[in-house]
């Protein structure tokens, strides 16, 4: 089963900078072999805008995501071996 990687394309986290976070996560995926993995999408407004960006993982919402901090997530949950 792949893991699900959703981001929140709404208006305010774009403006908070979800966009950064996108390629950060896309160049990630890559870097990491992971496409076979993971399903890495976005979508429209979450409803948590004032701690946006967010970003929901196999279901699990995370707040006020950035390419700083989505290292460590990204590391945490994807690389189970």
């Amino acid at each position: 089963m792949k893991t699900e990687i959703v981001i929140c394309l709404g208006s305010s986290c774009f403006s908070r900078g979800s966009k950064k976070t996108v390629q950060f996560i896309k160049d990630y995926i890559k870097e990491n072999q992971l496409e076979d993995k993971v399903y890495f999408h976005g979508n429209h407004c979450s409803g948590n805008c004032a701690n946006g960006p967010i970003v929901k993982i196999n279901d699990k919402e995370y707040e006020n995501v950035s390419p700083d901090n989505i290292v460590f997530l990204l590391d945490s949950i994807l690389k189970k071996d």
